[in-house]
């Protein structure tokens, strides 16, 4: 029975033994078996577009942020017909001049009716007349052309001109950005209004000097927050990884570290472009901005300024009205994007 019993045992470690070994072999072989990665598939635009807008629908702030902005958006676009004529942005026609058919503005915005000065809002006019008897909502309605595409091209280019210079000190770091960090510093000095009036006072009124000025006093601060952005992200191992394959720093400043700062980054410039319509209407107010008779909504301000004691106050009133919906709904985009950003950080 004993001799019985062993032999049964030693079957049975044997059998155990066969066992793990097949399924070692069965483990090295799904071990060796190469797997097979493929890469994810990178969003097309319209579906990083989606991807926004559906971050947006998540806060009530910035749906009403982006309702206001899309709003004047609207206007600009499709004041006119421009936007199907390009003869109208190059000029044309026997005389040189395009006449546009208006789309949501019935009459040009320079266009005088006799007899017809400082009225109130009416079927004909819809917000009123000014002095001169042209029509208050074409001259509204034109003027946010203005004011959406100087304020983001000015932005774009402080964006451009700050962000390099940010990244150069920040990742550098030593004499470069000391001495970089104190000429911004001396132009940070500055009342920006103040720099604003001695650049188009030595310049003078243009669409052209007007984007220069904002440009000039907005670079700065975009350059202190780039900095301070790249300080931070520098350090990081993905970074330290790209100096040891041996990138070169432009490589790193511009593709390892400016795609991580982003963030930070559109929010602060979504802010700026406020600043700038605000900085726009300013200008124009004082006589600094578009020269006339362009539809500049400061200038707008200004010359109404002068009837309201006479009882005519729509000048002022709808043209400032203009100026506060839009620059409160980038305020109120820009809270909700950095809002909802926050909550993945």
């Amino acid at each position: 029975m004993q001799i019985a019993d062993c032999r049964l045992q030693i079957a049975g470690n044997l059998q155990s033994a066969i066992c793990n070994l097949q399924l070692g072999e069965r483990t090295m072989a799904v071990i060796e078996q190469p797997a097979t990665l493929t890469a994810p598939a990178r969003p097309s635009v319209w579906g990083r577009i989606a991807a926004v807008l559906a971050l947006l629908g998540r806060s009530r702030v910035a749906i009403a942020g982006l309702i206001l902005v899309g709003f004047w958006v609207v206007l600009a676009i499709f004041a006119d017909d421009c936007i199907i004529r390009p003869a109208c942005w190059v000029g044309g026609g026997s005389d040189g001049t395009v006449v546009s058919t208006p789309w949501l503005a019935r009459y040009s915005p320079f266009e005088q009716f006799r007899g017809r000065n400082l009225e109130g809002p009416s079927a004909d006019h819809w917000l009123g007349t000014d002095r001169n008897g042209r029509d208050l909502w074409a001259r509204i309605v034109q003027g946010s052309r203005i004011i959406l595409v100087l304020a983001p091209i000015s932005v774009l280019i402080a964006l451009a001109i700050g962000g390099t210079l940010g990244l150069i000190a920040g990742y550098f770091g030593g004499q470069i950005d000391e001495l970089l960090m104190r000429v911004l510093d001396a132009l940070m000095a500055f009342p920006q209004i103040l720099l604003y009036l001695i650049i188009i006072a030595a310049l003078g009124p243009s669409a052209v000097n007007v984007v220069l000025a904002i440009t000039i006093a907005g670079a700065p601060g975009i350059a202190r927050l780039v900095r301070s952005l790249t300080l931070d992200i520098k350090t990081r191992d993905y970074v330290a990884a790209a100096q040891t394959r041996g990138e070169s720093p432009w490589y790193i400043m511009f593709v390892e570290i400016l795609p991580n700062a982003r963030g930070p980054i559109i929010i602060d410039a979504m802010l700026r472009v406020g600043y700038a319509v605000f900085a726009i209407g300013t200008l124009g107010f004082l006589g600094l901005g578009l020269p006339p008779p362009s539809p500049d909504w400061g200038s707008i301000v200004n010359t109404g300024r002068k009837f309201i004691q006479a009882g005519h106050p729509w000048d002022a009133l709808w043209a400032s009205l203009s100026i506060a919906s839009l620059v409160v709904g980038l305020n109120l985009l820009a809270d909700g994007l950095s809002e909802e950003l926050g909550r993945y950080r």
